[in-house]
């Protein structure tokens, strides 16, 4: 097992795009590499130690969730999990290995694509107030965490700091097109209930999900990371409740954690100390073997 995470990254020669909260992208011309990091967010801030193996577990997991949906939408994949790097990253293999994807330069979509199957979050917040979620009416009597009659779609707008906003269905038409964001609603559902009844026959609830869509030759194609934990609420089905907070398996020891301290939430944000390191990371690597049926 790897002890040291990798937090930051840099490949002489190759131009880096973007340092997101976990990912790193990369030109490579004429197609992008995407690395996922080990580093790891919590209250928008960035911890300064990170979670050992995380970027694998989100790479793989998202390889196998791009394989198994391809069928039912193209995405930006290039290589598959197992395939050589090119030439040009070879130099690089050791570092890449297990947490990096090469992939199609698309046109993202200026909107966030969000399922919810299950009341929590800011979903559960709302519906408190007005019986609704992001604008749409859900019946009365439900409970922090229920499940909802059917799957909603919620989209949301991109912030490049802080919170994305949810927005209404047609907010999101506006901003991307009717037709796009009808496509992407589509898209969204179909590919969620079907990983849900995948996910929930091996012992994990998809609460809700989070996807990225982008044009690639005029057409719709799913990219980014797909129904990881980090991009999803992931529960263990076994210790579901109704009417509570669930435990989950990405960030929970990590917050709960964070809880605990008279830290205020800004930056810089404080050190975990190694058991929490060590049973989050546990989490993630969990859920990677429970998906795919075999240790990462």
């Amino acid at each position: 097992m790897t002890s040291d995470p990798l937090l930051q990254l840099e490949l002489p020669g190759i131009r880096k795009l973007k340092s997101g909260k976990v990912r790193e992208i990369f030109d490579l011309g004429d197609r992008l590499l995407l690395v996922a990091t080990d580093r790891i967010s919590a209250f928008d801030c960035i911890m300064p130690n990170g979670i050992p193996r995380k970027g694998e577990v989100l790479t793989q997991i998202s390889h196998f969730w791009f394989e198994r949906c391809a069928s039912q939408i193209p995405n930006h994949l290039l290589a598959r999990a197992g395939d050589p790097l090119p030439p040009e990253l070879q130099p690089h293999a050791e570092r890449l290995a297990r947490r990096s994807m090469i992939v199609k330069k698309s046109q993202p979509l200026a909107i966030e694509c969000v399922v919810r199957g299950y009341l929590a979050g800011s979903g559960w917040k709302e519906y408190r107030q007005s019986r609704t979620v992001c604008g749409i009416p859900l019946p009365a009597g439900l409970q922090e965490s229920s499940e909802l009659p059917e799957p909603i779609f919620t989209p949301a707008t991109k912030a490049e700091t802080g919170h994305d906003e949810n927005i209404p269905f047609a907010e999101a038409a506006r901003i991307v097109g009717a037709d796009l964001a009808e496509q992407a609603r589509k898209a969204s559902l179909h590919i969620y209930s079907a990983a849900r009844a995948y996910a929930r026959e091996r012992g994990i609830i998809i609460a809700d999900t989070k996807f990225e869509f982008g044009l690639y030759d005029g057409k719709l194609i799913l990219i980014d990371e797909v129904l990881t934990p980090d991009s999803s609420r992931f529960w263990p089905a076994a210790e579901y409740q109704p009417g509570r907070s669930q435990p989950s398996f990405d960030k929970q020891f990590v917050r709960d954690y964070l809880e605990t301290l008279t830290w205020d939430k800004t930056p810089p944000a404080p050190a975990l100390p190694p058991e929490v390191v060590l049973r989050t990371q546990g989490k993630y690597l969990e859920a990677y073997e429970r998906l795919v049926g075999r240790p990462l």
